[in-house]
């Protein structure tokens, strides 16, 4: 059996489509054979970190009630430090998602009287609510609430850091210098470690004492490195991400300079217990075992989003990144124009999933967003954005945020069905 004739038979997908799409992927298949050798090189790092810690069976074993001497939580985060060429990590199943990992960060180091500076503009949609800069969760316990202030500076046009501004914007009270790697909901490329480095080098030169956080979601294992090996001071993110290569079930880390993961630590259970407590009940096999496969699983997803670019860019549509772009995260954007085109690609994303595939996904007030929001995620673990899924905030100019994908089969499987009923809808034309 030919694997087109599954496509046919079994998902209704259209000779044209398949011709289309397979085209695309002759173009553009040096890029994807380059995903697989970061991949490669990622994989050796995790064996040897996991070596370096002596990894045994016994670290599978969980533990009850306050958790203490859980030798499967230190070797994970004795490996997690040496992958993120950090001092310290905090792994944790008790940080519930990215949003949780970065808020511990930003109350672990911040206290009354500092500023926060935002200078990748302004943060995603759930960190705002966090720090209270639109003032919607007042009395909630945001940042603002405990006398935190708050600056931003936006990127440049081109998406680039706007070092002048920023420089003059570093003053006796800042703090932390706060950078969002990934997109988000703009409309913009990841930002590159080499611009996160060379940023870094240069807030330290102004201010010694600033602490530099990164929110890492959506972009480990992109890089030969991630952004505490060339001089951020902390960066967080989630298990249901990247890192946890679809099989941690929850969860989220921290990495860093020790004093400041401790004050994370803290923030998670209490002051003066810090980071000795959280049983962690047998999960840690899927944390180790997530973590073993994150660099094959990451490659996939990422081969998947630069399949989109390429064959939304082919159509006419613009997209972000470019297919032949950098990348610094597995997000690919579309500006599809229409929120029916959003709609219709969320639907087809859906209908592609192993998982809740007859389900109709709808734009909803979503908590901590500003507009309706509609997802297609038909996961394994709820959420996980590792897996294939898509989204959108209904408001103009109706951009798509296509990522994930467990396998690139997967990920083309959604892809082909985002084509097939946008061409149905007569959206678009496929040549």
């Amino acid at each position: 059996m030919k694997t087109q004739d599954i496509l046919v038979n079994q998902f209704n997908i259209s000779q044209k489509t398949l011709n289309f799409v397979e085209n695309i992927r002759q173009q553009i298949q040096p890029r994807l054979d380059e995903r697989d050798k970061l991949a490669e090189i990622h994989q050796y790092r995790v064996i040897a970190a996991m070596q370096h810690a002596g990894l045994s069976d016994r670290h599978f074993a969980g533990t009850t009630g306050y958790g203490y001497n859980d030798a499967g939580r230190e070797a994970i985060e004795q490996i997690y430090a040496e992958l993120f060429g950090a001092e310290a990590a905090l792994v944790r199943p008790h940080i519930t998602c990215g949003t949780h990992a970065i808020s511990l960060c930003l109350f672990g180091v911040l206290r009354p009287g500092d500023e926060l500076l935002a200078i990748s503009g302004a943060p995603y949609d759930t960190i705002v609510s966090v720090i209270g800069a639109d003032g919607r969760e007042k009395n909630e316990g945001t940042l603002t609430d405990f006398g935190v202030t708050y600056q931003q500076v936006d990127l440049t046009p081109d998406g680039k850091f706007d070092e002048p501004r920023i420089l003059a914007s570093i003053t006796s009270k800042t703090k932390m210098i706060y950078i969002q790697r990934s997109t988000g909901y703009a409309w913009r490329k990841a930002l590159t470690m080499e611009a996160i480095a060379d940023i870094t080098a240069k807030v330290k030169a102004a201010k010694p004492d600033v602490v530099v956080f990164v929110d890492n979601c959506y972009g480990e294992l992109l890089d030969e490195y991630e952004p505490t090996a060339v001089g951020a001071d902390l960066v967080a993110g989630s298990l249901i991400k990247n890192i946890g290569g679809g099989i941690a079930p929850s969860g989220g880390y921290v990495a860093g300079k020790s004093t400041w993961v401790a004050r994370c630590a803290a923030r998670l259970s209490a002051p003066g217990i810090a980071g000795e407590t959280g049983a962690t009940i047998g999960i840690n096999r899927l944390f180790f075992q997530g973590l073993f496969l994150a660099p094959k699983v990451t490659a996939e997803a990422l081969k998947s989003a630069i399949l989109v670019g390429a064959a939304y860019q082919a159509l006419g549509f613009d997209v972000c990144p470019l297919p032949e772009d950098y990348r610094s995260d597995i997000i690919q954007s579309v500006k599809l124009g229409s929120p029916d085109a959003v709609k219709i690609f969320c639907r087809a994303v859906q209908e592609a999933a192993p998982v809740d595939a007859f389900v109709t996904p709808e734009p909803w007030d979503m908590p901590g967003y500003a507009d309706p929001v509609i997802m297609a995620a038909g996961a394994f673990i709820q959420g996980s954005s590792i897996e294939l899924s898509a989204d959108a905030p209904m408001r103009k100019p109706y951009i798509v945020y296509f990522q994930g994908g467990l396998t690139h089969a997967h990920g083309k499987l959604g892809l082909l069905l985002t084509l097939e009923r946008l061409s149905e809808a007569g959206i678009i034309t496929l040549p």
